[in-house]
């Protein structure tokens, strides 16, 4: 079931950094993709941008380690004072709050096509049934 379920998914790719130094030193998280797909593709597409990732700190790495984990991977990079962490994970979107809204489907007829106001006739339509000549066309109330 899970397989099924798996290409109809929406994953996040969540990056979360090290930001600051000393005692200001903390963790900040940023959603950077949406994958549609199985997780195994949402897991390859977090692999590639974790290997590329060049963080901010430290700014003279000395020793730069990518380990995997169940969720996504961890960058540990050593620097000169102190070591810096950027994880990488892969989550399922449950919810999103300001996600755009879905298109509305509207079904696709190859009947008339009359501009606002006018009276429906017959539109000349190519194979594929997009009117060969637009709606808008020579209409006299647009600018």
């Amino acid at each position: 079931m899970q397989g099924a379920q798996d290409m109809t998914t929406t994953w996040a790719l969540v990056v979360e950094t090290t930001v600051g130094a000393s005692e200001r030193k903390h963790m900040e998280a940023h959603v950077v993709a949406h994958i549609s797909g199985s997780r195994a593709e949402a897991l390859a597409e977090l692999e590639r941008r974790a290997r590329s990732h060049s963080p901010e700190h430290p700014r003279s790495p000395r020793r730069r380690r990518l380990l995997r984990e169940a969720d996504g991977f961890l960058l540990v990079v050593d620097g000169a004072w102190q070591s810096f962490a950027t994880r990488f994970t892969v989550a399922e979107l449950l919810e999103d709050s300001d996600a755009p809204a879905a298109p509305e489907r509207v079904p696709v007829s190859s009947g008339p096509v009359a501009a606002p106001g006018e009276p429906e006739e017959q539109v000349a339509r190519d194979a594929d049934g997009v009117p060969v000549k637009p709606a808008w066309l020579g209409r006299a109330d647009l600018p």
